[in-house]
C-alpha cells in the first residue's frame, strides 16, 4: 500500500507518516528532504521559497516513485506538502487501487485556539530552523485554501478541529 500525506505546513504530516511507520512498517518518503537534496546538490536553481515551482518540479519524480513501488510490491508512504490536490488523475485505476491519499487541514477554529499548541509541536519529529515566518494568519490563509483545493479536487481530507487527532489509515 501507498500512502500520501499532504498539506499545508504544521499540520502533522510528518508525525502521520512516523505513526505509520511505528504501526505498519512502512518506510516513509519526506518531499522535504527530497527538495533539499536535490537543492543542495545543484540539480535545480529552486530555492525552499518556491513553494508552486518546487510542486511542479518534485510531484513528476515522486509520482514514478510511487509507480515503482506499486510495481513490486513494496509499500511506503510520501509526505509533504508539496504533494498535489490532483494526485489521484495522474495515475491509472490498477494503480490508485494501491494508494491511499489523505490531505490534513487544521479547522479556523483549531488554528485560532490551538495556535501555541500547534509552535510547541513544531519540532515533534524534525528540527525547524526557522520557523519566524509562521503566523496565525498564514496558516489561516493556508489551510483555508488546502480545504477549498481538496473540495474544488475531490481529494479526501481529514479536517482537524477540536482535539487534535488523526486516525491511522487502515
Amino acid at each position: 500500500m501507498i500512502y500520501l500525506i499532504g498539506g499545508p505546513t504544521h499540520t502533522g504530516k510528518t508525525v502521520l507518516a512516523q505513526r505509520i511507520l511505528d504501526a505498519y512498517r512502512v518506510p516513509y518518503l519526506s518531499m522535504d528532504h527530497l527538495k533539499m537534496g536535490l537543492i543542495r546538490s545543484g540539480q535545480t536553481g529552486l530555492t525552499p521559497m518556491d513553494g508552486e515551482a518546487l510542486t511542479e518540479y518534485l510531484w513528476p519524480i515522486v509520482r514514478e516513485m510511487v509507480k515503482t513501488a506499486i510495481e513490486n510490491r513494496q509499500s511506503m508512504t510520501v509526505e509533504g506538502c508539496y504533494l498535489p490536490y490532483t494526485w489521484a488523475r495522474d495515475f491509472a485505476p490498477e494503480y490508485r487501487k494501491e494508494i491511499k491519499g489523505l490531505f490534513l487541514i487544521m479547522s479556523d477554529d483549531y488554528i485560532r485556539t490551538h495556535f501555541s499548541d500547534i509552535l510547541a509541536h513544531a519540532n515533534d519529529i524534525e528540527r525547524r530552523l526557522d520557523d519566524s515566518a509562521l503566523t496565525r494568519a498564514s496558516l489561516l490563509r493556508d489551510n483555508r485554501e488546502a480545504l477549498a483545493q481538496c473540495q474544488a479536487h475531490g481529494a479526501a481530507y481529514h479536517l482537524i478541529d477540536g482535539e487534535y487527532a488523526v486516525p491511522l489509515p487502515e
